[in-house]
């Protein structure tokens, strides 16, 4: 499983980016596909999360209603449309994916994660 993210750039306050996620590597099922970012001098923490039969989404209070999370039509690929960007965004994003089934009860810990992308940074500025 090769998880690969991209999309990640410089933007002005205000400005919008569209992050994508796709396997490049050995096909699985996911359960649960998410976004975490890690701002510089602090510990990772979870930004999105899409249940992949449901597609129900979940997110972290602070970008409610600036990012939306969507699956692809391709299994296992997601997005993280982020509107309304902040310099308090800026971190380097990661894209993970959960193939167990508590996979779905704990999609906002990096514990019900199993796969991870390599980040791709977002820089914010003001």
């Amino acid at each position: 499983v090769q998880l690969q993210a991209s999309g990640g750039g410089l933007v002005q306050a205000g400005g919008s980016l569209r992050l994508s996620c796709a396997n490049s590597g050995h096909t699985f099922s996911s359960v649960v596909m998410g976004w975490f970012r890690q701002a510089p001098g602090k510990e990772r923490e979870f930004v999105a999360a899409i249940r992949w039969s449901l597609g129900t989404a979940y997110y972290v209070d602070s970008v409610k209603g600036r990012f939306t999370i969507s699956r692809g039509n391709a299994k296992n690929t997601v997005y993280l449309q982020m509107n309304s960007l902040k310099p308090e965004d800026t971190a380097v994003y990661y894209c993970a994916a959960g193939a167990r089934m508590d996979s779905v009860s704990y999609y906002y810990s990096e514990s019900g994660m199993d796969y991870w992308g390599k980040g791709t940074l977002v820089t914010v500025s003001s």
